[in-house]
C-alpha cells in the first residue's frame, strides 16, 4: 500500500485524517500515487486513482496536458457511481408472461 499499511506510520502520516480511507481505497485498487507534484499541484493521476479508474485511462493520453486532463477527470462519470445509479433509479424490467407462466 502506498507509504505503508494502516498503522505503520506511513499511510497515517501522510494522508492524515483521511488515512483509512485511503488505506480502504488502495485495498480495492492500487496504491495511492503522491496528491500532488513538486510545485503542489494536484496531480491527474492521483484524480484517476481516486476515480477508480485504470491507471493511464485519461493520463496516458497522446497530446494531453494536465490542465486538460485535470478537465476531462472533472468532466467524467466515475463509474462505480453510475453503475450505483442505474442500479437505484432505472425501472425493473417486467416479467415475461410467457416466461413465468407454468
Amino acid at each position: 500500500m502506498g507509504g505503508g499499511g494502516p498503522g505503520s506510520g506511513g499511510t497515517v502520516g501522510r494522508w492524515g485524517a483521511y488515512a483509512s480511507a485511503i488505506a480502504r481505497w488502495e485495498n480495492l485498487t492500487r496504491p495511492a500515487p503522491a496528491p500532488t507534484d513538486a510545485a503542489g499541484r494536484l496531480r491527474a493521476d492521483f484524480v484517476e486513482w481516486m476515480q477508480g479508474l485504470p491507471p493511464g485511462w485519461v493520463t496516458a493520453t497522446p497530446g494531453l496536458g494536465r490542465p486538460a486532463q485535470l478537465t476531462a477527470l472533472g468532466n467524467g462519470v466515475v463509474p462505480q457511481q453510475a453503475s450505483r445509479a442505474v442500479q437505484l433509479l432505472a425501472p425493473p424490467f417486467p416479467r415475461c408472461p410467457r416466461c413465468t407462466a407454468p
